[in-house]
């Protein structure tokens, strides 16, 4: 019942409540600690800087994930009916908001990239989580 309760709240409001945003920090947090392992070996100072980008790293990657499983089962497109019985198609909120945030998330990737401790090379981690992320 309360799940019931739970899902029907988030259609009317939009927002996720109770058990699934617990779940969803979760999740998030999993991601910044697999993301954090890699600079494990950084100085103080460019941990603080790279702190940040990795929290907005983890939360672009659930979110992306989220949005490409919404994608995958309602497509890129959404109908429209305007006041003057004019319809038709057009690009879907949450792919516009996929493209961008993408682009946004590989900045962010590339940046944390360019942060590593001199000597310390994580191609493979980061190739790995560019192949993770295009399912490659």
């Amino acid at each position: 019942m309360e799940e019931e309760y739970e899902e029907e709240t988030q259609e009317i409001t939009g927002k996720i409540t109770g058990k699934k945003l617990v779940e969803k920090k979760k999740i998030i947090k999993k991601e910044k600690n697999r993301i954090s392992k890699l600079f494990k070996d950084m100085d103080e100072n460019s941990k603080k800087i790279a702190t940040k980008l990795i929290e907005n790293a983890s939360f672009m990657s659930v979110q992306l994930d989220e949005l490409q499983s919404y994608i995958t089962s309602h497509g890129v497109k959404e109908s429209y009916m305007n006041g003057q019985n004019q319809f038709g198609y057009k690009e879907s909120v949450e792919s516009k908001v996929y493209n961008s945030m993408v682009k946004n998330y590989m900045n962010v990737i590339k940046q944390l990239k360019e942060m590593l401790p001199e000597g310390k090379t994580a191609d493979d981690d980061i190739d790995d989580e560019f192949k993770r992320f295009n399912n490659i």
